[in-house]
């Protein structure tokens, strides 16, 4: 059984913080508006600087201290009646299935690494064209110009040969 709330509900120290923040809120803008200083500027912006802070705790304390029924959350939050008749019972049963099927499903895809390609999707397409590139290796002492050499096997046009520079790092 549920404790009854009275007065500030649940969230009782995000009600007193959200006071605070508009007493020294207002403490503060009204020092800077009234208080001959040369930084009253500074406490009016501070001061509703803090005000617009306190919005946050009044917010937090307003929404832990809303009430929803438990009938109400069912369709939300899939909490399932007790007393909806025969077509109840089917509705469960149908869940608990397709929970069971997705599961199923979702595990022997983490278990095989993914879905598994069929043999057609793995084959090279007969009307398709290699492409060799050759590229050389080099190593970070090396501070001179490489050049890349490309070739197209199914079109005899070379590509011309293109410099790359590497920097040690």
């Amino acid at each position: 059984m549920e404790p009854a709330y009275r007065g500030l509900g649940r969230c009782v120290c995000c009600f007193w913080l959200a006071v605070a923040f508009d007493v020294l809120g207002l403490l503060v803008l009204l020092i800077g508006v009234f208080v001959n200083v040369f930084f009253y500027d500074l406490l009016i912006y501070a001061g509703a600087i803090v005000i617009f802070l306190s919005l946050i705790w009044w917010v937090f304390w307003y929404s832990g201290n809303i009430e929803v029924l438990s009938a109400e959350l069912e369709d939300d939050v899939g909490l399932v009646k007790k007393d909806k008749g025969a077509l109840g019972g089917i509705s469960v049963v149908v869940r608990r299935l397709s929970t069971r099927v997705y599961s199923g499903i979702r595990n022997s895809l983490r278990r095989n690494g993914g879905a598994q390609r069929s043999v057609a999707e793995t084959t090279v397409a007969p009307c398709s064209k290699q492409v060799v590139v050759t590229l050389a290796t080099l190593t970070p002492s090396e501070r001179t110009l490489q050049t890349c050499a490309s070739s197209v096997e199914w079109n005899d046009a070379a590509m011309p040969p293109t410099a790359t520079e590497t920097f040690p790092t």
